[in-house]
């Protein structure tokens, strides 16, 4: 096993864009906490190999106490087999992070955090409805350095009403604080959000693809000029910094998740938690994983190993596909890949099908272009 997830759904405030699972009521964390504990206990069976990452993510994970980390961290020790100095990651949002709660977390073995920024801009914080504002980003961030080694950022680009310029100020802001680790991530409208309702009824508009495009361009060419290494689509690490834990899920590595709405993958099937608190805690107080299982067809590898390749700078590894699929699949994508390395938006490097500079930012569409249905399974 490579890592495990952990989801903890509360957040203090209902961003604007975020149709992620979460509750802004705190009345049942310590029941949640300990619903959390008991699938642990639950999931020891599903453990095949040592535990190399653990991920805090949520929701807002900064939102729990220091000791309610550390029963769950003590707990992960206590059901499973967890390599020496693991990368342990905290999600956390600036407005939690003062310097004695970032010194707590920081002595539970804690050793990575993972700020959701998001903008130094208060304009777009106060459209976005964080519950920090910009000072506090700047500082949360500067406090979270005299602590911990590895810091990263969140930052969201493509935001209503944001220039080239704002972006441009955003970077300035992110590069000044000299973090090892940058995430950035296009604004998408998401169904059943603040966002989709504001976009519905004219409140704000959003952006033309062409200007998001420019904004994603940008932030390409900056953070790589100044040694960023641009490993994953929405992820850039200075050498030696690289998420542990999200370059597993891109090298298809197995992972348990735990929590409400929490993802897991064994290799060949997939399994998502149920994304209801209530139904959650009553499922897993019966001793029941609250879970719904999907076994992998040859056709969701072929289409899982295009997604996940396409947005990873290692690509798609062709003698990969043919080894575990078969000639004929690898064939299939590189006949349907040919188009788009003739318009430059794909090329062929070491055995590797890797979107070019220019097609980067359509990687997840020209993905979505080369899947399959069920043809090629079909006439097996």
């Amino acid at each position: 096993m490579s890592g495990i997830y952990l989801h903890i759904p509360f957040c203090k405030k209902a961003c604007h864009y975020c149709n992620f699972h979460f509750s802004t009521s705190m009345r049942y964390a310590d029941d949640m906490v300990n619903a959390i504990r008991q699938e642990i206990r639950l999931r020891k069976q599903d453990a095949k190999l040592p535990v190399e990452t653990i991920y805090f993510g949520g929701g807002t994970p900064s939102v729990l106490t220091p000791q309610q980390l550390r029963v769950l961290l003590g707990e992960v020790y206590n059901q499973f087999e967890v390599i020496d100095k693991p990368e342990i990651t905290l999600e956390a949002n600036p407005d939690d992070l003062s310097p004695a709660y970032i010194l707590a977390i920081q002595k539970l073995g804690i050793n990575r955090l993972s700020i959701g920024v998001q903008s130094f801009l208060d304009d777009e914080l106060t459209l976005m409805n964080r519950a920090h504002n910009a000072s506090q980003a700047l500082s949360s961030v500067e406090h979270a350095k005299k602590e911990f080694d590895n810091v990263s950022i969140d930052l969201l680009f493509g935001n209503p009403n944001t220039t080239l310029d704002d972006w441009k100020r955003n970077l300035d802001y992110a590069l000044q604080l000299e973090v090892p680790h940058i995430s950035s991530y296009a604004l998408t409208l998401e169904p059943k959000t603040a966002l989709e309702r504001f976009v519905d009824k004219g409140v704000v508009s959003l952006l033309d693809e062409k200007v998001v495009e420019a904004q994603f361009h940008h932030l390409v060419d900056t953070l790589t000029q100044v040694g960023y290494d641009h490993y994953e689509l929405s992820s850039f690490g200075k050498p030696g910094y690289h998420s542990q834990n999200n370059t597993g899920y891109w090298q298809g590595k197995t992972f348990l998740g735990i929590g409400p709405s929490a993802h897991g993958f064994d290799g060949n099937q997939r399994y998502w938690n149920v994304s209801n608190n209530a139904s959650y805690m009553q499922q897993i107080a019966k001793g029941e994983l609250p879970q719904t299982i999907e076994k992998l067809s040859v056709v969701d590898r072929f289409n899982e190993s295009i997604m996940i390749g396409l947005r990873a700078s290692w690509g798609v590894s062709l003698q990969a596909m043919e080894n575990d699929l078969g000639l004929r699949y690898r064939k299939h994508l590189e006949d349907q890949a040919k188009r788009f390395v003739d318009e430059g938006l794909l090329h062929i490097e070491n055995n590797a099908l890797k979107t070019t500079p220019k097609g980067a930012f359509l990687a997840d569409g020209i993905s979505a272009d080369l899947f399959l249905i069920d043809f090629l399974a079909a006439s097996s």
